[in-house]
């Protein structure tokens, strides 16, 4: 069974003042508050959420040796 690549997503900045379908995007990603981490799978449409909002998150490499 192969191991899903997992991203750590963190809000770094908040939402008031942005875009609607910039924070959609960001509930999306399972995130609610300003420094709200999250785990998420690493898939293409994953990135390209967080390719879109990229300037209010931080991202890192998660998964299971990285917890």
């Amino acid at each position: 069974m192969p191991v899903e690549k997992k991203l750590r997503v963190t809000l770094v900045k908040g939402l008031t003042a942005k875009r609607e379908d910039h924070r959609a995007t960001v509930r999306g990603l399972g995130l609610k508050w300003r420094s709200h981490t999250v785990e998420v799978v690493d898939t293409p449409e994953v990135r390209g959420m967080i390719n879109k909002v990229s300037y209010m998150l931080e991202v890192t490499e998660g998964g299971p040796g990285n917890v």
